[in-house]
């Protein structure tokens, strides 16, 4: 970090929003923003290792565990947008059926190969589901199992013929067409959050950043979220 950087570690799920708003943040603070990506999981665990930042963005269990231990300033937390989990499959390849959760069943035990999450709250949340299903043993016989990253990139090397993610993290993938989401009630959409880490030496640069964000609901529902608030 610099003194005219903005250090923030954030979610996947929140980098097309990010990303897409950044030039729009530089020109209105005169901050350069230094943005790292990785799941929710990955970044808990490099903050717990010492590693630092101004702002974090995470789920909001991930965001309130770090508020209840002191690390982010709690009210400094802001709620940002919902996310539901989704399917994909590579461009020009038919799209399954997965409007109820028979035909959702039907598709992902044929799919010759499925990929997902290891760390991510899509990757926690579909283990589960398929657990629910009493399909996991066969799902997972074939499954690609990303650590980190977007699992439609493997559509495009031919790992999987499906992907399953946060519908804002399979959009960030060229060549790649969204199917829709996991049938509602079989899931509950993440929230993604950001608060100001307390160690940091930019306390009203990083509120700004966060209602900077926050009020940012076309950027966030161009990328497949729902803004809140």
């Amino acid at each position: 970090m610099t003194e005219r950087s903005l250090r923030v570690l954030s979610t996947l799920a929140m980098r097309g929003a990010v990303q897409s708003l950044a030039s729009d943040y530089e020109a209105a603070s005169g901050l350069r923003l230094d943005a790292d990506f990785a799941p929710t999981l990955a970044l808990l665990d490099r903050l717990r290792r010492g590693e630092s930042a101004d702002v974090v963005i995470l789920t909001r269990e991930g965001l309130a565990g770090l508020a209840a231990s002191g690390d982010v300033v709690a009210a400094s937390c802001v709620d940002l947008a919902r996310s539901h989990v989704g399917l994909a499959v590579k461009a020009g390849t038919p799209h399954p059926e997965i409007a109820t959760e028979q035909a959702l069943r039907q598709s992902l035990l044929a799919a010759r190969s499925i990929a997902y999450s290891g760390l991510g709250a899509s990757g926690i949340f579909f283990a589960q589901l398929i657990e629910q299903m009493g399909i996991a043993a066969e799902i997972n016989a074939r499954a690609v199992v990303v650590a980190q990253g977007f699992t439609a990139e493997r559509l495009i090397s031919g790992e999987a013929d499906l992907a399953v993610q946060q519908i804002s993290e399979l959009k960030q993938v060229r060549g790649v067409e969204i199917v829709g989401a996991i049938p509602l009630h079989l899931q509950q959409p993440a929230v993604f959050s950001a608060g100001r880490l307390t160690a940091s030496s930019k306390a009203a640069q990083s509120d700004f950043f966060v209602r900077f964000l926050a009020s940012a609901a076309a950027a966030l529902r161009a990328w497949g979220l729902e803004p809140i608030g």
